[in-house]
């Protein structure tokens, strides 16, 4: 029997890469972690989710203050952003989650972390700074990079992406950005929030393109009231740098040319798999652009070396790919087959009302063929929502032709938090009688997943035909007030 020096070796410090070492280590295997940036914690940490969220929330209290008089407040004159101080306080939110993803945390747990840019030197072994290293499995979770689309001028032209926005020496007075999906539209919005003029363009017509159209309009209208300029339709002809300024030649949807200035530049178009330089093909390992080619066990074409997170090209979510670290986790240390089920794995952008998914909207329903009913709840019908002054949004049901809950979509006020009560209820296959006759406190926005689901009963309960029954069993009279 082969004898190699790690049970299991892990190349990829994200949310994915640190779940299975975490895990494998904690269940007794010699584990190894393999890095190629200088700390742990992926682009999540550094510069994605918590970054973004933390100057999403930065900018909804500046919006807040901004519009006082909307709550009875007296107005308040504000000075101008320094973006200084909304980076520093990034930076602060991440040093303090990153000493939960440190080194120090996972050799206590037993993980060799070593730092540096692995390369296959066969199905079982990596070089790594001068060495080779074997294990009996590997995991590929090495995340993802900006997309960046090949536009005339692109190389000549000064850009930022999400790697540099969290950064910025100063606030821009204007941006430009290119793209419409969540990182895009949640920029989009806090930077016009603190002050620059912001132009997305977007080469279909609707932003958010993987959501309902109705849904994500109410978002665009949201923003555009808020001062943010949206040319959809767009076909970007070329971008220039005129020094100060970044300019993007479009063509709308008349096909007229126009020129658009901006101070910056961003870039959010997707992402691609971090996949070159790891020796892949030196060992013949299956991927494409879009990344590895895996089986429903997240295992490669050797089935000993497993993908996880952003390099599957599937679900490109954190949450995603802690699921998917735990899958490995199942397979690879405890031989328990499993296979991956992302049915229901529900997902949120950050944008103020928040749009949060769980399960078919009516863009999947559709493509698959699916016969349903949509079920809608108004935020403005929320007692909590109108106390909040949080009045724009709704929830979405979608119910299949045996009744059952196939998909929910809630766009408005905490929408992110709010969909978990339907992520409890649809991975538990609960009924939608035990949701719509639960206690709910009162008020709280959780109340409108109760109505959604009262909703569908409402129309049988109250019908004629109970009417009837009831007045012939017990007499009543109906109508008080005509």
């Amino acid at each position: 029997m082969a004898k190699y020096d790690f049970d299991i070796g892990i190349l990829g410090g994200g949310s994915a890469g640190l779940t299975v070492a975490a895990g494998a280590a904690q269940f007794g295997a010699k584990t190894l972690l393999i890095e190629k940036e200088k700390v742990l914690g992926g682009d999540c940490l550094h510069y994605g989710c918590v970054p973004s969220k933390t100057l999403i929330r930065t900018a909804r209290v500046f919006h807040i203050m901004k519009t006082a008089e909307r709550f009875g407040l007296p107005r308040v004159d504000l000075k101008a952003v320094d973006f200084r101080g909304v980076v520093k306080r990034i930076q602060s939110v991440i040093g303090t989650i990153q000493e939960h993803d440190s080194e120090e945390r996972f050799c206590r747990l037993g993980v060799r972390v070593e730092f540096g840019e692995p390369v296959f030197a066969d199905r079982h072994s990596v070089q790594l700074n001068g060495k080779t290293v074997s294990a009996k499995n590997w995991v590929i979770a090495t995340g993802s990079s900006p997309d960046i689309p090949p536009i005339e001028g692109i190389k000549k032209t000064p850009y930022i992406t999400n790697r540099e926005i969290f950064s910025l020496e100063s606030l821009p007075s204007s941006m430009i950005v290119i793209g419409a999906g969540p990182i895009a539209i949640e920029m989009a919005q806090a930077f016009c929030r603190l002050g620059t003029k912001v132009t997305v363009l977007q080469r279909s017509g609707q932003i958010l393109s993987k959501e309902d159209k109705d849904m994500a309009d109410i978002v665009m209208n949201v923003m555009a009231s808020e001062g943010v300029t949206f040319q959809l339709n767009s076909k970007i002809m070329e971008v220039k740098d005129l020094g100060s300024e970044r300019e993007v030649i479009i063509k709308d949807s008349e096909d007229k040319t126009m020129s658009i200035r901006a101070e910056k530049l961003l870039i959010a178009l997707g992402r691609r798999p971090n996949l070159s330089g790891l020796g892949l093909e030196n060992i013949s390992v299956d991927f494409d652009k879009k990344g590895l080619k895996i089986d429903n066990r997240l295992r490669t074409n050797h089935k000993h070396i497993y993908g996880a997170g952003d390099v599957t090209g599937e679900y490109q979510f954190t949450h995603a790919a802690g699921y998917e670290g735990g899958i490995v986790l199942s397979n690879a240390i405890l031989h328990l087959p499993r296979k991956t089920d992302y049915g229901n794995l529900p997902w949120c952008t950050f944008t103020d009302p928040e749009l949060a998914s769980i399960g078919m909207n009516e863009k999947r329903a559709k493509d698959a063929g699916i016969k349903y009913r949509v079920l809608t709840e108004e935020f403005r019908a929320n007692d909590r929502s109108l106390a909040e002054g949080e009045e724009v949004g709704k929830v979405k049901l979608l119910l299949d032709e045996k009744e059952k809950p196939i998909g929910v979509q809630i766009l408005g006020p905490q929408g992110g938090e709010l969909i978990s009560e339907w992520v409890a209820v649809m991975n538990g296959g609960l009924k939608l009688s035990s949701l719509a006759s639960a206690v709910h406190p009162y008020p709280t926005l959780a109340e409108i997943n109760k109505r959604v689901a009262g909703n569908f009963f409402s129309g049988n309960i109250f019908s004629d035909k109970v009417k009837m029954a009831l007045k012939f069993f017990f007499h009543l009279r109906g109508r008080a007030c005509e």
